[in-house]
């Protein structure tokens, strides 16, 4: 701060003597910053509150705030706009008198003036941030000014401000707004308000998150609404220069499905994924099979740091997850629907394919050695996963899918698949937890299902080929002598 006279800083000397008075009664205080640092110890509890909002401290605080000049009194200004942080957080009589006061204005003057075009200022923005998110929580009405006033420009301009510090109040804001409020969804996910939306995508993929309001945000615009398609397709990259038909995926695509599958694994139980949302992630993952034929063996789990092999591996949780779905709500129906529907577009057999593809587990590779039935697979037609775990979550999504569905248990015998997915039944360094997604595909497979399981007891009886992955993991094929049906049976 500038020079001192008598104890009184030169910013101290420039504002109204009737605000400063009133500030040093209410703290009993006669220094500013004391006065301040005392007022903001005070309400930060629900009666401190309430005493200063009888006293009427928040108009002072904001005609304050409207006396500072930027940056001299940087210092006073974030004590200003802390103590108002603090009046409007639960207390309504100053969350009203806020807009009544057109605080909202005065915030926006605030961050502009702290430098959100050139150099931001990330501690005045944050404290902002933070006045308007407690503001929000008082309702609807407070809820639509505020959006109004930052809608869509300063919104933007704050997304494109790179600090986690900044990061979080923004999404608080953007959400609270948005929740019960479905005209303002729409606005969002408009031609106005994709923008903020992307910056906040290309934001967090550079500085991430502390808090669970961009999660949120991003489940009620992705899973819940319609908009994943769109904003997916808005995060786009530029094809490469030696081919212009090819389409690249970014680093924020990846970054945006990795969100949404952390998502929806953590609230299975309660987001039911759209046929639309399905099948649009599905067509994500046909076009990244791609990377497959360029990459070689991936020693790296997801995320890998490509965005392409990231992109192949997110959009397959995302397809597990939603595949997993089965039963889990009342809305069974609904459920059945985005699988079979995933089946009718192929699927299940593209999975096989790819699966099928890829070089078997180490031990199916020494096991089809050792049996004179048998060659080695070629190393020019057989694939490296791309990345550690890509063989596993394709065994997963198959066994999710097979789970009490006769029609996919049907289709993957039909197309010569048990015997494949008999041989995921292994421990595999390069895919953790195989084995155990594995025996879930098998006995999916195999669970009522007559011809499902003679296909089985076939493999053994007629010593086609050996199955010792099912002896190594205590299981073995009973087959009953009069009705030659087989079923799964745990040795132990």
């Amino acid at each position: 701060m500038g020079c001192e006279v008598n104890g009184v800083s030169a910013e101290e000397m420039s504002l109204s003597e009737d605000l400063l008075q009133q500030l040093f009664r209410a703290s009993n205080f006669s220094n500013l910053r004391d006065a301040l640092e005392s007022l903001i110890a005070a309400s930060r509890i629900h009666d401190g509150r309430a005493d200063l909002a009888s006293k009427g401290i928040l108009p002072t605080v904001v005609k304050l705030i409207q006396s500072i000049s930027y940056p001299s009194g940087h210092e006073y200004l974030i004590l200003c706009l802390k103590l108002i942080r603090n009046l409007c957080a639960g207390e309504i009589s100053n969350q009203n008198l806020f807009l009544e006061l057109d605080g909202a204005g005065m915030i926006s003057v605030v961050l502009r003036s702290a430098g959100l075009v050139s150099e931001p200022d990330y501690g005045i923005i944050r404290v902002g941030l933070q006045v308007l998110a407690n503001v929000c929580l008082a309702g609807e009405k407070h809820q639509k000014l505020i959006w109004h006033c930052f809608f869509p420009s300063e919104f933007v301009a704050v997304a494109e401000v790179q600090s986690r510090d900044t990061f979080d109040p923004l999404c608080m804001i953007i959400y609270t707004c948005c929740d019960g409020n479905p005209s303002l969804v729409l606005e969002l996910c408009g031609e106005q308000g994709l923008p903020i939306v992307t910056e906040i995508v290309r934001t967090a993929s550079v500085v991430g998150f502390r808090e669970d309001w961009l999660k949120l945000l991003l489940s009620r615009i992705c899973l819940e609404e319609i908009h994943f398609p769109i904003l997916f397709t808005r995060l786009y990259c530029v094809g490469d220069s030696e081919n212009s038909e090819r389409i690249a995926f970014s680093a924020e695509q990846a970054y945006l499905l990795s969100i949404v599958s952390e998502i929806l694994n953590e609230r299975l139980s309660d987001i039911t994924v759209s046929n639309d949302f399905a099948l649009f992630v599905f067509g994500i993952f046909k076009r990244s099979l791609e990377v497959i034929q360029s990459h070689s063996r991936g020693k790296s789990s997801l995320p890998t740091g490509s965005a392409a092999v990231d992109v192949l591996g997110y959009s397959l949780t995302i397809l597990r997850d939603t595949c997993a779905q089965h039963g889990k709500t009342a809305t069974t129906e609904d459920l059945v629907d985005v699988v079979d529907t995933l089946v009718l577009h192929g699927f299940i057999e593209l999975l096989l394919s790819v699966l099928s593809k890829l070089e078997p587990p180490a031990i199916i590779k020494r096991a089809m050695r050792e049996n004179e039935n048998q060659e080695p697979c070629s190393s020019e037609s057989s694939k490296p996963c791309p990345y550690r775990g890509f063989r596993r979550d394709i065994v997963a999504v198959i066994g999710n899918c097979t789970f009490l569905r006769k029609n996919v248990q049907d289709e993957i015998r039909k197309r010569n698949g048990v015997l494949l997915l008999l041989q995921q039944c292994v421990i595999d360094e390069e895919n953790p937890f195989l084995r155990e997604w594995g025996i879930w595909c098998v006995r999916n497979l195999l669970e009522g299902n007559v011809e499902n399981q003679n296909v089985v007891a076939e493999l053994e009886l007629q010593k086609s080929v050996e199955v010792p992955e099912l002896a190594g993991i205590g299981l073995r094929v009973d087959v009953d002598p009069k009705t030659r049906r087989a079923r799964l049976v745990n040795m132990s």
